[in-house]
This record gives C-alpha cells, sequence and structure tokens, in this order.
C-alpha cells in the first residue's frame, strides 16, 4: 500500500482478504500483455479508489490526487466483478 493517510472508505489490513483474487486476476491480464512491462499501481490503491468513489459518490476524475489517476482504474478494472 502506498504512504498516505487512509481515508475512512479505506479497507482495513483485516478486510484485505480479497487480495489473492486480485492478485491472480492481475497476473492472468499482465501474462497476456505484449509488452510484458510489470503493473504500476498497487491494487490495493485502485481498489480503495472506487470504494472512495462508491462512498463519496463523486466523479472519477474528481478523485484527489494520492489515488492513482482515474486512468488506472477504468481500463478494465471491473472484469473482476463480473459474473463467472
Amino acid at each position: 500500500m502506498s504512504e498516505r493517510k487512509p481515508y475512512p472508505s479505506d479497507l482495513s489490513d483485516a478486510r484485505w482478504l480479497i487480495e489473492p483474487t486480485l492478485t491472480a486476476w492481475r497476473k492472468v491480464r499482465l501474462d497476456r500483455r505484449p509488452t510484458g512491462q510489470p503493473a504500476k499501481v498497487d491494487l490495493r490503491d485502485v481498489f480503495n479508489s472506487i470504494l472512495f468513489v462508491n462512498r463519496t459518490g463523486i466523479p472519477w476524475k474528481y478523485v484527489p490526487h494520492d489515488f492513482p489517476n482515474h486512468g488506472s482504474r477504468l481500463s478494465g478494472r471491473f472484469g473482476v466483478f463480473a459474473p463467472v
């Protein structure tokens, strides 16, 4: 997790149980990536930014700068929540 002051909407360490699922999903996506470049953003920061928007109702482009930029959050991130 990045070094920033947590927001009330952030997941606690005890609730960060989704991490193995997100890490496996990210690995599959990176393995298909033609460039082979590693990911540039922390999954927990991406997930916390999604929770922040959900909790506050603000538009994506108004999310505070200490979260990953809105392009990082919107580029296919919701595929992990699609029904299997």
